[in-house]
């Protein structure tokens, strides 16, 4: 699935369409340059998931923020990990199969630890303010997501 993004608001709004589907142990892999709007994409999702987007930032530091809303959401960042092994010293796989949704940026840094079933979205720049977002289930768990 492959759609035009003119602005962050659509951004948002096609994040929102995507979080109607997610349940708790839904993973969420984002893949993009900088500035693609990952964290965007992150702030639709948790708004629908009723976390104040005003409360979403992105955990560059702190590698992980949880908040609390309709279940809990975890948000991953990934760009400074430099290693396999940070990754897992974060206990990752607490927060992948856990209660909650789970986001997470720079999912490419995840390697051979990216978990076998969750739903990639890749945004790209197509202008100042336009993105291409893809969205593509990967395994048999998300083969029936149908984004509106």
């Amino acid at each position: 699935m492959e759609y035009l993004s003119k602005n962050e608001k659509e951004t948002l709004k096609q994040a929102e369409s995507l979080s109607k589907l997610l349940k708790p142990g839904d993973i969420v892999c984002l893949f993009g340059d900088l500035g693609s709007g990952k964290t965007t994409f992150t702030k639709g999702v948790a708004e629908a998931l009723k976390v104040k987007k005003e409360d979403v930032n992105s955990p560059t530091f702190t590698l992980l923020n949880i908040y609390r809303g309709k279940y809990p959401l975890y948000h991953f960042d990934l760009y400074r990990m430099e290693s396999r092994k940070e990754i897992l010293e974060l206990g990752y796989e607490e927060f992948f199969y856990g209660e909650g949704v789970t986001l997470v940026e720079w999912a490419e840094k995840l390697k051979d630890l990216t978990p076998k079933e969750y739903l990639k979205v890749e945004l790209s720049h197509q202008g100042p303010t336009e993105r291409l977002i893809k969205i593509e289930p990967v395994g048999e768990k998300y083969r029936d997501f149908k984004i509106q």
